[in-house]
């Protein structure tokens, strides 16, 4: 970041204004040789250096989601949120994802005022609250308003927790370690959803009931809450220092009329963004068809339980996969981008139309009612099936990692990039609620299926032209405009102190 004169406070105090409006109109210019000037700061040796070292706080940060939204992929993965009655579920989604839509958007400016750990444990205790919902539908069959009312709660908890979680865990890393940092956060998160699983498989072997027990959601809920204490063991960012030396820039604490202009300036001056926006649209919106339309549909408790194992555990190795092809030192990061494109791009036509396959074999009437026979592991058809879910699991994972990177692409500024992840999450969030409120309300599974495959490919369609004109080789200083503005904020502020006093 550029060196700013502190003590000529006549100067500050009379071009601030054309300060913040130069440095949105030269933004990518890279005229200023000052603003090329990188200072590096030793890093901490021994135990200290390694808790403060990025690897660390971003494993730290993989377990505050392995504990909380873990938990809330292994129940939603089950089906029906582990119910044989999918509708409060899904009607609980479909409120959880309109709240998480609509407070995202506002989400990067809570992050950038209160601070990265503040805002994951807010975020973080809504899922316990969740969970609980579930076990006390669980005891108490009527109160599935509960669940509805506590995924409205959910949705704004959620959009603080993963706003917060996307800023830290780009900003930590340097430019070659992105893609690693991405891989390592998205294995522990997903830890969650397989120790999860791994839980209710063995607890609900020999259940007839199809639909999970107490003891379950009792486990869940119980992890949860221990999530939501993890924020207080990690570091403040301020006192980060990144392995190249370089410090994490922070925000600096700006007005509230600043962080909502923060938001227009982010997409006036990244307007590309707005080509992945159909890609963010779909990151969430492919789970309701595989969760609902195909493991709920087809399988018995037993073999839901063991394909939700499966699909978190790969889930580990296609972030670890697709984020060792996007951090490839040897190739140049434009090549990576079109290679993870290439991948993802293959990967959605062989899973789609290997579910097609499956999927016309079946509709939502012609599912057994009211828990009848469904597909058992010991079935000779379900080997074939289970392979089905490892494949989008490792669709998934690749998918989101690839998102994230792509954003991490066109910053470093973590102020930036909390506001591309609440974009993203704001996005995905309005395409998930209106696919669950479909399947609510009983829209024929092949519909949600090819809605699915239809925005899926088009999303990546529509990143291509982003990938080619925006990525590119080195994130340009410049690109942390916000950064910048949030100075010029601090030192306004400060000025307006000093002719007070």
């Amino acid at each position: 970041m550029a060196d700013y004169d502190h003590d000529n406070g006549h100067d500050i105090d009379h071009d601030i204004d054309h300060d913040i409006a130069r440095q949105e109109k030269t933004f990518g210019s890279g005229t200023s040789e000052e603003s090329h000037r990188v200072e590096l700061f030793e890093r901490p040796k021994g135990l200290k250096g390694v808790y403060y070292h990025p690897v660390t706080q971003v494993c730290l940060l993989g377990f505050v989601c392995f504990m909380c939204p873990g938990m809330f992929n292994a129940l939603t993965g089950l089906g029906g949120g582990g119910q044989l009655d999918a509708r409060s579920a899904s009607n609980a989604n479909a409120t959880l994802y309109s709240t998480l839509a609509f407070f995202s958007f506002f989400a990067g400016s809570i992050n950038n005022v209160i601070g990265s750990r503040r805002t994951l444990m807010l975020g973080s205790w809504g899922y316990s609250l969740y969970i609980g919902a579930f076990l006390a539908v669980n005891i108490h069959p009527g109160a599935g308003a509960f669940v509805v009312a506590s995924g409205a709660v959910l949705g704004v908890c959620a959009s603080l927790l993963w706003t917060a979680q996307g800023s830290l865990m780009l900003a930590y890393p340097t430019e070659d370690q992105k893609g690693k940092f991405i891989g390592i956060f998205w294995a522990i998160f997903n830890l969650g959803g397989v120790v999860g699983s791994a839980v209710s498989f063995g607890q609900n072997f020999h259940s007839t009931a199809d639909k999970v027990g107490n003891g379950t959601y009792i486990g869940f809920l119980i992890l949860t809450l221990i999530g939501v204490t993890i924020p207080l063991l990690m570091a403040d960012p301020n006192k980060m220092i990144r392995t190249d030396g370089t410090r994490v820039v922070t925000i600096r604490h700006p007005s509230w009329k600043t962080e909502i202009y923060i938001l227009w300036v982010a997409l006036r001056t990244d307007p590309l963004i707005l080509l992945l926006f159909p890609m963010f649209f779909t990151s969430n919106y492919f789970y309701t068809w595989q969760f609902n339309g195909y493991n709920l549909a087809l399988f018995n408790i037993r073999a839901r339980a063991l394909n939700n194992f499966v699909y978190w555990s790969s889930q580990i190795f296609g972030s670890l996969m697709i984020g060792f092809v996007l951090d490839q030192e040897q190739w140049r990061r434009r090549a990576r981008a079109f290679a993870g494109w290439i991948i993802l791009m293959v990967m959605v036509f062989a899973v789609h139309i290997w579910a097609y396959f499956y999927q016309k074999t079946y509709t939502r009437q012609s599912e057994p009612p009211g828990g009848g026979y469904k597909m058992d592991i010991y079935d000779s058809q379900y080997p074939a099936h289970v392979w089905l879910m490892i494949f989008y699991g490792l669709l998934d994972a690749m998918w989101q990692t690839t998102a994230y990177w792509l954003m991490g692409a066109m910053s470093n500024d973590p102020g930036k990039l909390a506001v591309f992840a609440g974009f993203y999450k704001s996005i995905q969030s309005a395409g998930a609620a209106g696919v669950w409120r479909e399947d609510a309300v009983g829209l024929p599974y092949m519909n949600i299926f090819i809605s699915t495959w239809v925005l899926v490919a088009a999303g990546l369609v529509f990143a291509l032209p982003m990938i080619y004109m925006r990525v590119k080789d080195h994130t340009e200083i410049d690109d942390e405009v916000l950064a910048h503005m949030a100075h010029f904020e601090e030192m306004r502020r400060r000025r307006e102190a000093e002719n007070q006093e």
